[in-house]
């Protein structure tokens, strides 16, 4: 073989290319799906302080509107993700893509505060940019269950860029779409905002669409009758307890006719309900209340941080454009986007958790200063070189940790465990969010941004003294099978 060829082949495997382009049909348009989503997210979140403020809403009843609405967000992912292998995943994805829609078009032609707090906490708008509602743990337990362990690193690394790629086009085409039409248009800044939420509510549209073309092999019940899952053998047990019922003579005609009582009828609703909800292991649960617990400090950390109010930072600390601040998010999220790559071959050689800690913690660091440099030109280009320095390292660790939750239970309760991990970790950051709306009003951004960089320094430290000797769990469910 010619050596650039087989150069260029080592390159291909190692970035996760092979790995991404042989996947099946359904893992491509779940890909698809989460950068048609985080377009819409960027697009939506680089506007809505401001989009609030120009309604003449104070900071901190913005920050109370950001905290109120992850936590409709939190009440709707739990129910939403509780019950979604039993109802099936790709309705619940429908359910969510129309959510995206109605709340786009409230957004559009609403002005009213508590009609669109109330249609952001019951609907999904992205109040940080990041990932809401219950689509991210759905599609993350979809693709672990159709991919081989080997290539789960590569493909969470594709579904984080693709994810990354659209956000940052989502920033980009915000920021110019604001600053075409209020210069060349002459619109006034409230109804350029509104044309994006238009966006939103199409983009919804356009996700709805990639999730009725999923396939019956993304459902959970599908995957469970191939390996002989629970389900099954649990009907099973049922019959054969039946049948030794019947043979012992211990049930008769009289109690086969025996008509239900109220007891009984309700003790039966019972179970149906329960049956909906997913069983989590004994050594699950030790393991998912230790993550819960940094997650949280992570996420409160990332809410006090929120991309939302960066942008709102340096528009009011450093004066930036919509159409700079849409330039500076797509050359953050690019940087985020190369990184993911970078990362793939470091989790091969040190593996999913030191690769998580090692990457993240250096972009803590940078969160920290960034409200250090003085407002001026060159503090100004100080403050976007540090949160450019962020980027770069700051979602090295996402794929990796995404590997590294899918190795840490079992498969069959991966949806409902990243399902409870996501809710947390929103609940975390919309106190997070809050906290920022009472410190922003005070103009007390070395806090909010310094406080944000040393609590997520400290998730680094506790995630690598907790877990490095978990042991993968995918190994522990076959011995036991």
């Amino acid at each position: 073989m010619d050596p650039a060829q087989s150069w260029f082949s080592r390159l291909v495997a190692e970035i996760g290319i092979s790995a991404i382009t042989g996947s099946c049909r359904d893992t491509k348009l779940l890909c698809a799906q989460r950068m048609v989503r985080l377009f819409a997210y960027g697009a939506s979140f680089l506007i809505l302080v401001q989009f609030l403020s120009s309604l003449d809403i104070p900071d901190d009843r913005i920050g109370l509107f950001m905290t109120l609405t992850l936590l409709g967000d939190v009440a709707i992912s739990f129910v939403l993700t509780a019950i979604t292998d039993a109802v099936g995943r790709r309705k619940i994805l429908a359910i969510g893509s129309f959510l995206m829609i109605v709340s786009g078009v409230v957004f559009f032609i609403a002005d009213n505060y508590w009609i669109l707090l109330f249609v952001s906490v019951l609907g999904v708008i992205s109040p940080s940019g990041n990932e809401i509602g219950p689509f991210r743990a759905v599609e993350e337990s979809v693709l672990a269950q159709l991919t081989r362990k080997e290539h789960r690193s590569d493909i969470f690394a594709w579904y984080t860029l693709l994810g990354n790629a659209g956000a940052a086009l989502g920033t980009l085409t915000s920021g110019w779409l604001v600053q075409v039409l209020t210069r060349t248009k002459s619109w006034e800044n409230i109804r350029a905002y509104r044309a994006v939420f238009l966006l939103y509510a199409v983009l919804g549209l356009v996700k709805l669409t990639l999730t009725l073309a999923l396939s019956p092999e993304v459902e959970a019940s599908r995957w469970a009758s191939v390996k002989g899952g629970d389900d099954d053998q649990e009907a099973e047990r049922g019959l054969l307890a039946d049948g030794a019922a019947q043979q012992d003579g211990t049930q008769d005609m009289g109690t086969l006719t025996q008509p239900e009582t109220p007891t009984k009828r309700g003790s039966a609703v019972g179970k149906q309900i329960r049956s909906l909800l997913p069983e989590i292991s004994p050594e699950s649960r030790s393991i998912l209340w230790r993550l819960l617990l940094l997650f949280s400090v992570d996420s409160f950390a990332s809410g006090m941080a929120a991309p939302s109010w960066l942008t709102y930072f340096f528009t009011k600390v450093h004066s930036l454009q919509p159409s700079t601040l849409g330039t500076l998010f797509l050359v953050t999220n690019i940087l985020a986007t190369v990184s993911n790559l970078a990362a793939l071959p470091l989790a091969r050689k040190i593996g999913p958790l030191k690769t998580m800690v090692f990457t993240h913690l250096p972009s803590s660091l940078c969160l920290a200063a960034i409200p250090l440099p003085p407002a001026s030109a060159g503090g100004t280009w100080a403050a976007m070189g540090l949160l450019a320095l962020r980027a770069t390292t700051n979602s090295m660790d996402q794929a990796p940790r995404q590997a590294f939750l899918s190795a840490a239970v079992l498969p069959a309760e991966r949806t409902a465990v990243l399902g409870v991990v996501n809710i947390v970790k929103t609940l975390a950051q919309a106190g997070g969010i809050g906290s920022t709306g009472i410190l922003a009003k005070a103009s007390l951004w070395i806090a909010v941004l310094g406080g944000a960089g040393l609590l997520k320094g400290l998730y680094d430290l506790m995630m690598l003294w907790m877990f490095l000797h978990l042991k993968d769990r995918d190994e522990e469910e076959v011995v036991s099978t």
